[in-house]
């Protein structure tokens, strides 16, 4: 009897793609697996033998060639299902693997492992943050058992082959064709039985301990900027490489100045002599006090620069600035006779109309003619 065309067997054209080629096969080798046809198992049997080989042939780009040159008589019928049971189980090992978590023809998984990154936040001030600094940091963490040097048997012994998967880390689960291999519940994938624990790390390999380590911090970070350490994060098992420690840097709220990428906010009280007449006064930097000069009528709001008083970004850039805000404060605790030179300071203003107080005259208009629109 004549074969029946392996694109049509897998459902698709002679133009699909590898993916298209797999996704097929899967639905079709699902659908006549003997298992999910028990009305009729022989014939199923023999539609997956055919499907098995069509795959083969079609996944194979030479071929897949040869295939679409010469036909049936291009290809080795030998490369097709002949296998029995246990091709069926080497198949589906591939199409159902990343759901078993197994692999077809019993490859040993590997028990070595990477140990866990570990997170610790680091609080700064903010000149230890724009400086830098040398931090000392203590961090909890799984550190390799010194006395069985990792290897969970006690000193003296060593591990040995685990009598459930005979090393393999993986046990296969047989139920007429279909067969799926697990992690082994007895070495849990290791591959090895630890028949005599070490005392000390109770067969883990690993031990709770502190670290004590020198974190050093570049000038310029701020808070959300991260520190890597290499390999100084938690042991890993059956000599598998260290987790990296990653330091959080969490700035803290300073008295004084508020950061803003490479910039620096500050506010400034000036008296009112000092806004009205000009004047000189000094503000902090985070490198020593500065001159800064006020200019006669200054309003309270007023932002000054004061050039490369700020932050030298860490990954780079220029050197931000010191932005002060001057806030005018009015004056407390009068005495009779500053009130009286007040009173006279005020009728002396407002002798002279909206010359003296623009903004306030101005903002008067503009209620009395809002007023005037809702009453118009």
């Amino acid at each position: 009897m004549a074969k029946e065309d392996y694109y049509k067997l897998l459902g698709v054209g002679k133009n699909a793609s590898e993916a298209e080629l797999k996704k097929n096969y899967k639905r079709m080798a699902m659908k006549f697996h003997p298992d999910r046809n028990k009305d009729n198992p022989e014939q199923a049997e023999q539609k997956f033998k055919e499907i098995k080989e069509a795959y083969e042939v079609l996944s194979d780009p030479k071929k897949r060639s040869a295939y679409d040159q010469f036909g049936h008589a291009g290809v080795d019928p030998s490369m097709g299902g002949h296998g029995g049971a246990e091709s069926f189980s080497d198949i589906f090992g591939d199409v159902f693997g990343d759901i078993f978590g197994g692999a077809g023809g019993g490859r040993q998984r590997s028990s070595v492992q990477r140990g866990s990154d570990l997170r610790y936040n680091l609080e700064l001030t903010l000149e230890e943050a724009v400086g830098g600094t040398e931090a000392t940091v203590k961090v909890p963490v799984l550190v390799s058992c010194g006395e069985c040097n990792g290897s969970g048997a006690k000193k003296g012994s060593s591990p040995v082959t685990c009598s459930t998967c005979h090393g393999q880390g993986q046990v296969r689960m047989q139920q007429g064709f279909f067969s799926v291999q697990q992690t082994c519940p007895t070495c849990h994938g290791s591959g090895k039985q630890i028949k005599d624990p070490c005392r000390k790390c109770h067969g883990q390999g690993r031990v709770q301990d502190t670290k004590t380590l020198s974190v050093k911090v570049p000038a310029g970070v701020d808070t959300g900027d991260r520190i890597r350490l290499a390999n100084e994060g938690e042991a890993g098992v059956n000599g598998g490489p260290s987790g990296d420690l990653y330091v959080q840097v969490q700035v803290k709220d300073h008295p004084i100045f508020t950061r803003d990428g490479a910039h620096l906010y500050c506010e400034v009280p000036i008296s009112f002599p000092t806004a009205c007449l000009g004047g000189e006064l000094e503000v902090p930097t985070l490198n020593g006090k500065v001159k800064l000069k006020i200019p006669p009528e200054t309003q309270t709001g007023k932002m000054f620069r004061l050039r490369g008083k700020g932050v030298k970004p860490v990954r780079g850039g220029a050197l931000g600035d010191l932005m002060c805000k001057v806030q005018i404060e009015t004056p407390v605790r009068l005495t009779k006779e500053q009130r009286e030179l007040v009173e006279k300071l005020r009728k002396s203003l407002s002798g002279g109309g909206e010359k003296h107080s623009p903004q306030e005259h101005s903002w008067t208009d503009g209620v009395k003619s809002f007023f005037d629109k809702l009453t118009g």
